[in-house]
């Protein structure tokens, strides 16, 4: 009998994983089973090496359904999700997100389906990296405003946490509108709006926080 599988990762043990579950129920999905890895990198630990992640290999069966909240909860590296993709395809394993309702199913015997199947996978891939690289590079900007002699008042509390963030960008991305994207991420489109507007800010609110709460 077929299952249905969600896994969700969160990259500091202090994130919740619970929005991710909330969202991929409120875009229709049911679970047999939740994975969570919490405190894991995407970038640097690969899902086969991860205390949960690993899980999955065993787990998963031909006609199973993998859920994901998007490609780079798999990972953030290029080589990683695509290998990790292909190898769930070829055991029989169909991998669905919850953004932008892709679905990956190695079943297909069209050549251009698969060709253009293929491609996705590889753009979705592709695009986790660069997302991983700019969301860096926007962090060691907030870093450096944290520091900065201005930031030495932290203000309010941010309202999202970094995963969140994260899903906030990647959708921006994706060209989401702040409505979609706050459903999407539990936040208030007021929030998104602010994110959006001002990224390094938004960085930099979490940056202060988690240095002076460490």
């Amino acid at each position: 009998m077929s299952r249905t599988i969600l896994y969700a990762r969160v990259s500091t043990e202090d994130q919740n994983s619970s929005h991710q579950l909330a969202q991929a129920e409120a875009a229709g999905f049911t679970f047999d089973k939740v994975v969570v890895d919490h405190g894991v990198s995407g970038v640097s630990v690969p899902l086969a090496e991860r205390p949960e992640g690993k899980r999955l290999f065993d787990m998963l069966h031909r006609g199973d359904v993998l859920v994901v909240r998007w490609v780079d909860r798999l990972g953030r590296n290029y080589q990683d999700v695509t290998d990790v993709i292909r190898h769930f395809m070829r055991e029989g394993v169909v991998i669905k997100t919850v953004i932008n309702k892709l679905t990956f199913d190695g079943a297909t015997t069209d050549p251009m389906q698969a060709a253009v199947r293929d491609a996705l996978i590889a753009f979705m891939a592709a695009t986790a990296q660069a997302q991983a690289e700019a969301t860096k590079e926007a962090q060691k900007a907030g870093i450096a405003a944290a520091k900065s002699d201005q930031a030495k008042y932290r203000g309010r509390k941010p309202s999202f946490d970094r995963d969140q963030l994260s899903a906030v960008q990647q959708m921006l991305a994706d060209d989401a509108g702040a409505s979609q994207i706050a459903k999407a991420t539990g936040l208030t489109r007021q929030t998104v709006l602010r994110i959006r507007d001002d990224v390094a800010g938004a960085e930099a609110a979490l940056a202060r926080w988690q240095r002076e709460d460490a």
